[in-house]
């Protein structure tokens, strides 16, 4: 795919280069448009140096070339992220005294932009006059975040987050629109959603740990997800170092046991359960007050005496049958490696009809495989019947809305 980014000149331009390594990571030709302003934030070194091609913001550099034309129509997709106010203002008005609002002028592929300001500046009469006559035109306008913003200041105009706009870019070359809250997209309207993601860690000593590669990326952004489709989130995070949007309840744990605790209290009023962390099977029976040091003796060797954790999965459904109720709904996770007994699917299916969970997210796991990586491939199981629904190499955040689309059906 031909990406043209547009920069214009907020604070927030320093996020739109972690966009641009998104795309060109996933094999994206990515031209980049920075504004004057935008520079000033910036540099070009860094937007050629991840582009891997020169940048300018002028009309007049390799003019014999027609920069101002040929760059929009060669585009397969144009997104100015950040979009400040002045630029959505020309844009709306097709103002064209830079290269970026030429190219948006001469673009005939879908045009995309994701607008950053301070909260008066968005919700100025203005402003929504400009962003509604952009999207009566046909231009996506991704909505702003709520949060952060420059300064103290806190509101609507933040610009979402990178992995955010790129799944936005995706869907909108894919021909749908997001950012609209339809139908369609708020089908979470109302429902409170508990998703755990990351991998827990249970102490040796005060030093050490038996933990997992889980980085909690697949978790976040079936949150992310649930959160855009109008749920209330709370999100269980084992030893997650991502940033998590605002508007999501996030509860810290640690150990597997804390994990058990924070999800059954969530769970009492929850609608969905997502089980999307890595919970350690094993815990240290007892936890060294003192660092361990090594054996002065050759080949001593360490040996571990090791109790098996709960099963949070079954804890739920079991607790949630006793009740007699149907809710939550739960959704767990299987990550699994083929082994001289059976194929991952089979260990999969096997730990499916042992939980008893409603839904299973099956992924195949191991060195280079899903941990920490962006693109993923899962099979989705549905309790009551044989049919399985795969998904990728995708990224994950078209795995957690995949996920969506497959549960919200069933929850009635």
């Amino acid at each position: 795919m031909r990406v043209v980014l547009g920069v214009s000149g907020g604070i927030a331009a320093y996020k739109a280069a972690s966009l641009l390594r998104l795309l060109t990571e996933h094999g994206h030709d990515v031209t980049v448009v920075p504004t004057a302003a935008a520079l000033r934030f910036v540099g070009a070194p860094t937007w050629s140096a991840l582009s891997g091609k020169p940048v300018s913001t002028e009309v007049w550099t390799s003019v014999h070339e027609v920069p101002h034309v040929r760059i929009g129509q060669s585009a397969d997709l144009v997104v100015v992220a950040p979009a400040t106010a002045d630029l959505l203002a020309k844009a709306a008005h097709g103002l064209a005294d830079d290269l970026l609002t030429n190219t948006l002028l001469t673009a005939r592929c879908p045009v995309a932009f994701a607008p950053a300001m301070h909260t008066e500046m968005w919700e100025h009469p203005a402003t929504q006059a400009n962003v509604a006559l952009l999207r009566s035109r046909g231009a996506h306008v991704i909505d702003p975040a709520v949060g952060r913003l420059t300064g103290k200041d806190s509101g609507a105009g933040r610009l979402p987050e990178p992995e955010q706009l790129y799944a936005a870019c995706l869907a909108i070359v894919e021909g749908r629109a997001p950012g609209v809250a339809d139908e369609a997209t708020r089908d979470l309207e109302g429902r409170r959603v508990v998703v755990s993601a990351g991998g827990t860690r249970e102490p040796l000593d005060p030093v050490r740990y038996l933990g997992n590669r889980s980085s909690g990326k697949q978790g976040l952004a079936i949150a992310r997800a649930a959160a855009d489709r109008g749920a209330k989130v709370t999100l269980v995070a084992a030893n997650v170092s991502l940033a998590v949007p605002d508007g999501i309840d996030v509860v810290p744990v640690e150990t597997t046991l804390e994990l058990q605790r924070a999800v059954e209290e969530a769970a009492a009023a929850a609608d969905v359960v997502v089980m999307a962390a890595a919970p350690a099977d094993f815990r240290p029976a007892t936890v060294s007050h003192s660092k361990i040091k090594k054996s002065s003796a050759p080949d001593a060797g360490l040996r571990l005496d090791l109790v098996e954790n709960p099963d949070i999965v079954r804890g739920l459904v079991s607790a949630r049958d006793a009740r007699g109720s149907s809710t939550p709904f739960v959704v767990s996770f299987a990550a699994e490696t083929g082994d001289s007994v059976g194929s991952v699917m089979d260990h999969a299916r096997a730990k499916f009809a042992r939980k008893g969970s409603d839904v299973q997210v099956v992924n195949e796991v191991g060195t280079d495989l899903t941990f920490g990586k962006d693109d993923t491939t899962v099979h989705i199981l549905r309790r009551g019947t044989d049919d399985v629904v795969t998904v990728g190499p995708a990224t994950k955040d078209a795995v957690a809305d995949a996920l969506w689309d497959a549960v919200s059906p069933l929850l009635g």
